[in-house]
Order: structure tokens, then C-alpha cells, then sequence
């Protein structure tokens, strides 16, 4: 049913370029949003993001009466969108023109409908949890972010295992040789973590989970947590090979780390919010994606 409290007739679409390389299919949605009264902009592809920090947008360009951000791409051109509006406090619209699209709200067979849907009211807002991460060298904090899928520790150049201690709340938990370990939401149960043997759960759950990366044990699997507790991943020694490890934040902005550094892994006060319009249930769409 129509809700006219909930119209939405300002837009500002974030595209990606390596899958709209030409902006068409940015500017079918967009003649077709200011044709139905709407109001919409967009970056162009001669607009600079290079030294603004961010991936796919200057976000300092986004109008502050924006009520909707379309997002063109696949599931990490929206997740980096996310991480990089959250301040803003606007909800995003997947549009998927990329592969998966586990978080997308439409496609290009559905797109027209699913933003007359939003006009008229007719969605719901999808709040998903996000991550934050803090880096620590000795007492010092030296770098800090926020993910909506995950933070990844892992090897990276040659191909030796890592290995590092888990701490939830202060408690020891275990020791892991491994290439790596995901802490993840919900929403990135089927990111990383479902490549790594994860479960898939169920994602506007409430959860951390702890995912080791190829352990080097029979017996070691995913373990999920609350979302107050907190998690700390200890770099212990690398038996005297080089300093070969990275975190990394939803795949994409990274630290590296040495021995003796603490990932500490919480619940962030901030939050992603997607607009849904789709009638399709989790079930129904794991079931079409896998």
C-alpha cells in the first residue's frame, strides 16, 4: 500500500564505471526518474575522486537533500558505497550490474519498477550491522575503519601460513596456524566467509563470527558471537620469516600488521540501511543466487 510519508523524489546515483563504462545505463535511470517528476544527480565520469579517500564517489558531492542513493554495480561497488556514506545516514538502492548481487534490490529486468515502488511509498529499509576495526602496535592505535562485510587477517606475498591468537572479551580462545581468519557480520556470511567454509546466516541478524581460512587442524570451524562482545586477534611470532600480513576491510582498505599487533573487532555504532522493494524472502533468494 502506498505510504506518501515515504516518497522518495530525490535521488543521487553512485555508478561504476568498469560496469557502465559509457554512463548508459546511468542515464536511463536517470531520464526515466526526472520523466516521473523526480529529482536526480550523478557523478560524472570526468568528476576526480582521486585524493578525496574514496573508492567509487566523492561523497562531498552528494546534495544533503538527498533521499535515496541508486548504487550501479555489484555486491562491492554497494558495499564500498556504504562504508563510504554511512555518516550520511541515507538509504542505499542496489541496482546490480555486476555478477552475484546477494544485496542488490533490483536488476536491470526490474530496475523501472522497483523505482516506482520507491516513489509511491511502497518499500521497506533494510538495517544491516556494521564492523568497526582498531589496529594497535604496543598501546598505540594505528589505524582504524569500518566494515559492512568483514575484516580479513591474512598472509599475503609468499605463501607461508600465519599464525595468531584469538581473545574474545579478554579471553584466550585458541591459537591458529592458518592463511588467515574472517571476523564477519551476517551480511558477510555469504561474502569471504561462505568461500571459507562459513555458514550462511540469515543477514539482518545481530552476530560476529570468527571464520579461520584454511586452518592447519581437522577441527576448526566457524565460531558466531554476540554482537556486544569483542573480538581481538593477536599476531603472534612468524617464526622469523618476513612481515608478510594485512588486515583488510571489506577487500578493500587495508593495514599491515606485524607481530605483537591486536586487531580488536566490535560492534559499530554505525549502521547501512538498503531500501527493499523485492518480495522475495532470504530463502528465496539464496535459492536463485546459488
Amino acid at each position: 500500500m502506498e505510504d506518501k510519508s515515504k516518497c522518495i523524489t530525490s535521488f543521487y546515483i553512485i555508478t561504476n564505471q568498469l560496469k557502465d563504462p559509457d554512463f548508459t545505463v546511468t542515464k536511463k535511470i536517470m531520464s526515466y526518474l526526472l520523466e516521473h517528476g523526480a529529482e536526480c544527480q550523478c557523478q560524472s565520469p570526468e568528476d576526480n575522486v582521486e585524493g578525496t579517500g574514496y573508492r567509487y564517489t566523492n561523497v562531498d558531492l552528494v546534495p544533503y537533500d538527498t533521499q535515496c542513493i541508486i548504487v550501479l554495480g555489484g555486491d562491492g561497488t554497494l558495499i564500498q558505497a556504504a562504508t563510504e556514506l554511512n555518516h550520511r545516514n541515507i538509504p542505499l538502492m542496489g541496482v546490480n550490474i555486476g555478477t552475484l548481487g546477494f544485496l542488490a534490490d533490483a536488476d536491470m529486468n526490474n530496475v523501472f519498477d522497483a523505482l516506482e515502488h520507491v516513489m509511491q511509498g511502497n518499500y521497506s529499509v533494510d538495517r544491516r550491522m556494521m564492523l568497526d576495526g582498531k589496529v594497535y602496535r604496543g598501546d598505540e592505535l594505528i589505524y582504524t575503519n569500518t566494515a559492512l562485510n568483514d575484516v580479513v587477517i591474512s598472509r599475503c606475498g609468499t605463501l607461508r601460513v600465519i599464525d595468531f591468537d584469538v581473545y574474545v572479551n579478554g579471553t584466550y580462545l585458541n591459537s591458529y596456524s592458518a592463511d588467515g581468519v574472517i571476523v564477519s557480520t551476517a551480511t558477510g556470511s555469504t561474502a569471504y566467509s561462505l568461500s571459507a567454509g562459513g555458514p550462511i546466516i540469515q543477514p539482518n541478524a545481530q552476530l560476529m563470527m570468527v571464520t579461520p581460512i584454511c586452518p592447519h587442524t581437522m577441527n576448526q570451524r566457524s565460531i558466531i558471537f554476540s554482537p556486544s562482545d569483542s573480538i581481538e586477534i593477536v599476531m603472534t611470532s612468524n617464526k622469523k620469516m618476513s612481515e608478510e600480513r594485512v588486515a583488510t576491510f571489506d577487500g578493500e582498505l587495508f593495514c599491515d600488521v606485524i607481530t605483537g599487533d591486536r586487531i580488536v573487532i566490535t560492534r559499530s555504532d554505525k549502521v547501512s540501511e538498503f531500501i527493499k522493494t523485492t518480495k522475495l524472502s532470504f530463502l528465496e533468494r539464496i535459492r536463485e543466487k546459488m
